[in-house]
C-alpha cells in the first residue's frame, strides 16, 4: 500500500529536513477570505451562503443589463500568495526558508509576522491584495496586484544586494520560483539567473528548482511557451519540477501541443510524461483535488488524495501540495512518497488551516479517512 511505504520512508528521513535551506519567491498578498451571502436572515452569521461557483455566476449574469448586490461576509485576513503560503508550510515541515517577496513596505504586513519571524524575509514592495470567495465546489480570487510590477531582477539586488541575492542561491537545496503568472516581469528574472547568477556558482547538480506557473488562463499562450522554455534552462544547472495543478495542465498541455490532460489515473500520467518530455526537465506533478500523479526518466506515479466534500478552508491547499511534495523530494523519497506526502499536507490543510509539521503529518498519512 503506498501510504505505508511513504510512511516508512517519511519516518526514516524526515529528522534530515532542517539541514535543507530553502529560498523561495517573489509574490505575496493579503488574502480575505470571504463567504456569499445568499439569504440573510439576521445579523452576523445567520445567513445561507451561495453554496457553488455556479450559484454565484448565476446571480452574476442575471444582473446583466440591471445591478445587484452580493454581500461577501468577510471570515479572516490571512498570510496570502503562493510564495508566502509554500514558504510557511515549508517552514511547518522544518525547512531553513529564506522569502524574497511583495511583504509590505516601508514595514513588513502583519499578515507576514509569524513567518518573518521564524524566516529570514526580504520585502520588495508593498503586498498585493486578494479577496478570496470560497464556495463548497471550489474558489474565486479578486486580485488587485499592480504592485507587482515592481519586482524585477534589478529591484530584487536593490534591496537586498546582488551578491547577498546569489549567496542565497547558492546555499539553497531548493529553490522556488512560483506565480509566474501575476508578476509580469517573472520570465525576464528567470533569464536573469540562468543567464547571470548560476553560471557563477559552484555546481550542484541535486539543486532543486521548482516552479508553480499559478493559473495562467489570463496570459497568452506564447507568453506561456517563453516562461516554459525559460524554466526549462534551469536544468543545466539542477533538477527542475514543475508543478500543475489540474486546470493548469490542461493549459500547458494546449499551449505545447500534448493533448489531453484526463482527470483520472491514466490520464494523468499520461500528460505528466507527455509534458516533461516535451520541457526536457527533471519532474512535471499535476495534482487535480482527487489525486496526484508525477513523470520523471524512471516513469510515472499515482496516489489518491484524501479529499473532502466540507473543507474548512481552499485558498493555499494547492501551494501546501507543492510543500509537501518539495519536502518529499529534499529528503530524497521515491516520488510515489513524495504525491503521498504532498496530498497529505493539503489534505491536512483543508481539514484545520493549518500547516503541519512532518511529525503531525505522519498521523494523518497514517489515519486519514
Amino acid at each position: 500500500m503506498f501510504r505505508s511505504r511513504a510512511l516508512s520512508q517519511l519516518q526514516s528521513r524526515r529528522s534530515q529536513i532542517g539541514a535543507h535551506s530553502v529560498l523561495v519567491g517573489f509574490d505575496g498578498f493579503v488574502d480575505t477570505i470571504v463567504t456569499p451571502v445568499g439569504l440573510r436572515r439576521s445579523a452576523g452569521e445567520n445567513f445561507t451562503p451561495i453554496a457553488t461557483l455556479a450559484e454565484l455566476g448565476q446571480r452574476i449574469s442575471a444582473a446583466a443589463g440591471k445591478s445587484t448586490n452580493i454581500e461577501l461576509y468577510p471570515r479572516t485576513d490571512k498570510l496570502g500568495g503562493n510564495g508566502p503560503i509554500m514558504a510557511n508550510a515549508l517552514l511547518s515541515a522544518g525547512a531553513r526558508v529564506t522569502y524574497v517577496g511583495a511583504l509590505g513596505t516601508p514595514v513588513v504586513h502583519p499578515v507576514f509576522a509569524a513567518m518573518a519571524a521564524r524566516a529570514r524575509t526580504v520585502s520588495i514592495c508593498a503586498a498585493a491584495q486578494t479577496t478570496a470567495i470560497e464556495c463548497n465546489d471550489g474558489k474565486l480570487m479578486l486580485g488587485q496586484m499592480r504592485c507587482l510590477d515592481e519586482i524585477t531582477y534589478d529591484r530584487i539586488c536593490a534591496v537586498m544586494g546582488e551578491a547577498a541575492f546569489h549567496a542565497e542561491i547558492a546555499a539553497a537545496s531548493l529553490v522556488a520560483l512560483v506565480n509566474w503568472t501575476m508578476i509580469p516581469n517573472m520570465t525576464a528574472i528567470f533569464r536573469a539567473i540562468t543567464e547571470h547568477v548560476l553560471p557563477k556558482l559552484p555546481p550542484s547538480p541535486n539543486r532543486i528548482f521548482f516552479f508553480d506557473l499559478a493559473d495562467p488562463e489570463k496570459r497568452s499562450a506564447e507568453d506561456l511557451r517563453e516562461a516554459l522554455a525559460a524554466m526549462a534552462k534551469f536544468s543545466a544547472f539542477g533538477r527542475v519540477t514543475l508543478g500543475l495543478n489540474h486546470k493548469e495542465a490542461q493549459q500547458v498541455a494546449a499551449a505545447l501541443g500534448c493533448g489531453e490532460v484526463l482527470d483520472n489515473e491514466a490520464g494523468l500520467r499520461a500528460a505528466a510524461a507527455a509534458i516533461r518530455a516535451k520541457l526536457a526537465v527533471h519532474t512535471v506533478v499535476i495534482h487535480p483535488r482527487e489525486s496526484a500523479a508525477c513523470a520523471t526518466a524512471a516513469g510515472t506515479a499515482w496516489v489518491p488524495g484524501p479529499y473532502t466534500s466540507q473543507p474548512l478552508i481552499t485558498t493555499g491547499a494547492g501551494d501546501h501540495f507543492n510543500a509537501g511534495f518539495t519536502s518529499g523530494q529534499l529528503l530524497g523519497l521515491d516520488p510515489e512518497a513524495c504525491l503521498a506526502v504532498g496530498v497529505s499536507t493539503s489534505g491536512h490543510y483543508v481539514r484545520t488551516g493549518e500547516s503541519p509539521a512532518l511529525a503531525t503529518l505522519e498521523t494523518f498519512l497514517a489515519n486519514w479517512r
